[in-house]
């Protein structure tokens, strides 16, 4: 940052052959070009992130889009906006729930996915696939793979079927594992009640609501002359209620449970940075460690950039399954980047890592709204809402739809890239002169060309 004279320094490796992928499952399907970081600047890797690479561990990787088989597209979610789901609540209350009456359901798991996941063991064969923990020996931590479905798109089904003034849909939610929907069968009875009156579909009673919210905005007064008021349930209470609130809720001193967090810098390639306007713990990989009542239970890694959270990756403990701490430790990290804003005002995003659309059980990232999408092809971030039906009928596609759109970044004079030849720093065009012929132009055309023009002047390029 100000004053920081640090470099990047990065080996490019390219990438050219396919390798397994743990979406699809293809054997040699999965390509992408990667680099090994000794050392990185927050900045750059800001810009790398945002021009589509992710790092795990130092390795730093770029999926080939349109070859790979499951293309992966950058996500961020503008914190600032967000305002948790119906599924996110029903975690952050569950969590409570646990933490002030101990009430914990072993064995089953819901809501908005698991986790923020990094991709690490599927980023590319050159990769080193270590976590360093500094502060504590994590004896039974697993790693959460990306094999979980999503189940949040179940769940929206049924709390959209059922009606806002129904007392039961609280009390009795109903059940979803792996993508499939249980319940209680009906008990016997004498048939319908007469003095009540008959059921509904949902889908009438979801228009019927619209068209109650169309008058009142009409009206202007809030209250529509033809719609009759009706008691507020608790599922309308909870629509104002924001995400701090939720997290900051007070527990009784009696509670069953303490939850605490401890924030600790982490290995990593990444320089630790401060400056005056950042924020107060600066920049770089943190580790979030979640001790329940004095045992560590999960590990979240990480990264403060510039303008935004990445999330790195989680390790939680198998017997809190039921907590779905990889979505709640998403939901904490969203509040801790708005926490961060109003040290840092440019801090403002939250990445999710990546999105594949192509695999349904990794969509649940999309869930996190207002969220965009980085087009693979200008660089510039598109709204999901337009990305989804574009996904629909392709894998790849260009997001950004204005034809005359390109790569503001895009490499306009490879001379000027910088490379550390003899732990001499040189410029590109210096370079392939003292290697008379032997200049590496193809290889080192296509690593500026993916980092574009401005890192590409930045960042040492390796070369023996």
């Amino acid at each position: 940052m100000a004053g920081n004279k640090s470099y990047t320094i990065v080996e490019y490796f390219g990438g050219e052959d396919g390798y397994r992928c743990g979406y699809c499952k293809s054997q040699t399907g999965n390509f992408s070009r990667g680099m090994w970081s000794h050392t990185m600047t927050v900045q750059d890797y800001q810009d790398l992130i945002d021009r589509g690479w992710r790092r795990s561990g130092k390795y730093v990787y770029k999926p080939i889009m349109q070859k790979t088989c499951c293309p992966q597209y950058t996500i961020r979610c503008h914190a600032l906006k967000f305002q948790p789901s119906k599924s996110h609540k029903k975690i952050l209350k569950k969590m409570n729930r646990f933490i002030s009456k101990g009430e914990l359901q072993k064995g089953q798991e819901d809501c908005a996915g698991e986790p923020m996941d990094s991709v690490c063991e599927e980023a590319g064969p050159q990769e080193l696939r270590k976590v360093h923990l500094k502060c504590t020996a994590l004896t039974g931590i697993q790693k959460d793979a990306t094999e979980f479905p999503s189940t949040t798109e179940v769940q929206k089904e049924a709390a959209d079927a059922t009606p806002t003034g129904s007392q039961t849909s609280q009390n009795d939610p109903v059940s979803v594992l792996a993508g499939t929907t249980t319940s209680a069968a009906p008990k016997p009875g004498n048939g319908a009640d007469p003095s009540r009156p008959p059921c509904r579909k949902a889908k009438e009673l979801r228009k019927e609501r619209r068209l109650q919210k169309e008058q009142m905005r009409q009206n202007g007064d809030g209250v529509s002359s033809t719609v009759s008021p009706t008691q507020p349930t608790p599922s309308q209470n909870n629509q104002s209620k924001t995400l701090e609130e939720f997290i900051s809720e007070s527990l009784p001193e009696n509670s069953a449970h303490c939850l605490e967090f401890k924030r600790f810098l982490c290995d990593s390639p990444l320089e630790a940075e401060y400056a005056p306007d950042g924020p107060e713990v600066g920049y770089g990989s943190f580790h979030q460690q979640y001790w329940l009542d004095g045992r560590i239970v999960a590990v979240g890694v990480i990264d403060i950039l510039p303008t935004c959270v990445s999330s790195v990756y989680l390790y939680y403990h198998p017997d809190f399954n039921s907590l779905s701490l990889g979505s709640y430790s998403a939901l904490r990290e969203i509040a801790f980047t708005k926490q961060l804003q109003k040290q840092s005002p440019k801090l403002s995003y939250y990445y999710l890592g990546f999105y594949i659309h192509s695999c349904p059980k990794m969509r649940y990232k999309g869930q996190y709204r207002p969220s965009d999408l980085l087009c693979p092809e200008t660089y510039v971030w598109v709204s999901i809402e337009r990305c989804i039906p574009l996904l629909d009928n392709s894998r790849y596609a260009r997001l950004n739809q204005d034809p005359d759109l390109g790569d503001a970044r895009a490499v306009r004079d490879l001379g000027r890239a910088l490379v550390l030849y003899r732990r001499t720093v040189m410029p590109y065009a210096a370079y392939s002169r003292k290697r008379k012929g032997s200049s590496d132009e193809m290889e080192v055309q296509q690593y500026a060309s993916l980092v574009g023009q401005d890192c590409a002047e930045r960042i040492l390029l390796y070369r023996s």
